[in-house]
């Protein structure tokens, strides 16, 4: 395993320290993501065991449910609004954190685009990397 992820909020009010690689690095361009981004999509790191999380601060937390049907929880800082980590209740376990949130944001590599088919011509994500109009199968 290669260093630590760690990252936190804008004004430091919560950190996160990750022993863990990602299972996957993605661009979402789903609707959600992208008034949650403010932009045209956000990017995430997925990682698989919230066990290798340490979690320092209390974010403010607030529940969607996304295009799959499934509820997702996003957790931003309530003193700074800056958006830090998602959970999913169908999938307990897994942790996932904004890009942006990352002391070391260069540590980001997508690995594919998810629901492309909401992307805007404007937003021009990578082309190399595999592209889908929703989740992936499997």
């Amino acid at each position: 395993m290669s260093k630590a992820y760690t990252g936190g909020c804008a004004c430091g009010a919560i950190r996160y320290e990750i022993s863990d690689e990602p299972i996957v690095m993605n661009d979402c361009q789903c609707r959600d993501c992208q008034k949650a981004s403010g932009t045209g999509h956000g990017s995430y790191l997925s990682f698989p065991s919230r066990q290798r999380v340490k979690l320092g601060g209390v974010a403010t937390r607030r529940d969607i449910v996304a295009d799959s049907g499934n509820v997702k929880t996003h957790a931003f800082c309530p003193t700074c609004g800056s958006p830090v980590y998602l959970t999913f209740a169908a999938a307990p376990d897994v942790f996932t954190v904004h890009a942006g949130s990352l002391d070391d944001p260069g540590r980001y590599k997508p690995q594919m685009t998810t629901y492309r088919v909401r992307g805007y011509p404007w937003d021009q994500l990578d082309p190399a990397v595999p592209k889908f109009d929703g989740m992936p199968p499997g």
